[in-house]
């Protein structure tokens, strides 16, 4: 019986994902593929996965190349079955292949309204593209035309850092009513012995993220000293037999994240997302842990970390540290966040001005424990001291809550006593 043929479709890898990049085939025409087995890896603007296969069976075209970003639902390769589940012969007479498993973007009926955490200005023809290319729809990329205006020059204020017409337009008066300014000088060319490292796609997005945050966001800073003579303590007391029980070493960052998840349930105003119009205080805290790799930053989300003891919060923080450095986290790991922690402490480092996930109220940087001199009682102590260092969104949050929230923390963890449980 003549062999039949599967069309493989990109999935959606992710509630809010709906493109993503082909980094890499892991197989070739004329290959054998084996359902669940990888079969590509894919980038998104929030985690780098690998594909498994549909079907068991031969690779025999590959329609999207390494490099084209494409549409969820989009059809992007051609595996033969045969007839009995296995690799068949070529079909005499191949039979239309079957709709793929998630209807691409052109066949799709009307769509609903686009969810709040859905990108706007989608274009009207998803197909292919360069992760160098910017998506513009056709109203904004008409306006633009109109006011000679370069669209990789404006910074979008839409869901998602769109770019909407109002700020093209918006771009075009300031423009016009700017002085003109001196030309910048020239950018340093590549010299001899130089190297040009070309930029990943992942970098390229934290690169636009980031920059979307401080052109976004008005950034305010706030620091708090603490006392970590207790938890320093604690950790002593447990850290032999967590290592026992748990398989891994007992750190310093869950109890500091122990005392952000406090500090949000006694100030519930700093775990809220700005989107603009509203403020939405959110009833879970969920927690990004910023994890650093070589190439790159992620911030998987620790959910519902409020219901977590400190041992508890410990292994959700392995977990997600250990599938980042193994390249196993799913998008969903990284979406949904409501407050961030982030631990540059471990590297030395005394004070952070750390920028602000966009959308969230804040960010809270735990830095190096330092034994210093301190004045105890009218006398001089050697203690473990650590900063506490707040970036935090001055449009939802204003001084005297900012120092509200960082004291909570600072109390917290100078609360702790070696007989704090941890489990």
């Amino acid at each position: 019986m003549a062999a039949k043929t599967t069309r493989v479709v990109m999935p959606q890898l992710g509630e809010s994902v709906h493109e993503g990049t082909i980094s890499k085939w892991l197989v070739k025409p004329g290959d054998k593929v084996v359902e669940f087995e990888p079969m590509l890896e894919v980038d998104t603007d929030k985690v780098n996965a690998e594909v498994p296969a549909p079907v068991s069976g031969i690779l025999r075209e590959i329609l999207a190349k390494e490099g084209q970003t494409v549409q969820a639902g989009a059809e992007i390769a051609v595996v033969e079955v045969g007839s009995d589940g296995e690799a068949g012969a070529t079909p005499e007479a191949p039979a239309p292949a079957p709709a793929p498993a998630v209807p691409s973007p052109k066949a799709q009926p009307k769509a609903e309204p686009p969810h709040p955490s859905l990108r706007e200005d989608l274009p009207a023809e998803p197909g292919p593209q360069t992760g160098d290319e910017h998506r513009y729809s056709p109203a904004v990329q008409m306006v633009a035309s109109e006011l000679k205006v370069d669209l990789s020059r404006v910074t979008g204020t839409g869901i998602g850092g769109r770019v909407t017409k109002k700020d093209v337009q918006e771009f075009a008066a300031r423009a016009k009513s700017a002085p003109a300014a001196p030309a910048p000088p020239p950018a340093a060319k590549p010299g001899e012995g130089d190297q040009v490292v070309q930029l990943t796609r992942i970098r390229r997005l934290i690169a636009e993220n980031m920059t979307r945050s401080k052109s976004t966001i008005p950034h305010a800073w706030q620091t708090q000293e603490a006392d970590m003579s207790g938890v320093v303590a604690n950790r002593g007391a447990n850290k032999a037999t967590f290592q026992k029980q748990e398989g891994f070493s007992l750190t310093y960052l869950p109890y500091v994240i122990a005392a952000t998840v406090a500090a949000l349930r006694e100030h519930p105003d700093v775990n809220a997302t700005f989107n603009d119009t509203e403020l939405i205080v959110h009833r879970d805290i969920n927690v990004g842990v910023s994890v650093g790799l070589e190439d790159t930053l992620v911030v998987p989300v620790i959910r519902r970390a409020d219901g977590l003891s400190i041992a508890g919060i410990a292994r959700a923080i392995n977990d997600v540290a250990t599938r980042a450095r193994n390249k196993q986290l799913k998008a969903d790991d990284l979406s949904g966040g409501t407050f961030t922690v982030n631990n540059s402490g471990t590297f030395g480092t005394l004070f952070s001005y750390s920028v602000i996930n966009p959308g969230q109220a804040g960010i809270l940087t735990m830095e190096a424990i330092v034994e210093r001199p301190v004045a105890v009682n009218g006398m001089i102590g050697i203690k473990p001291m650590m900063y506490l260092c707040f970036s935090f969104d001055h449009r939802v949050l204003d001084g005297l809550q900012a120092a509200r929230f960082l004291t909570s923390c600072r109390k917290w963890l100078e609360a702790v006593t070696a007989e704090t449980p941890i489990y």
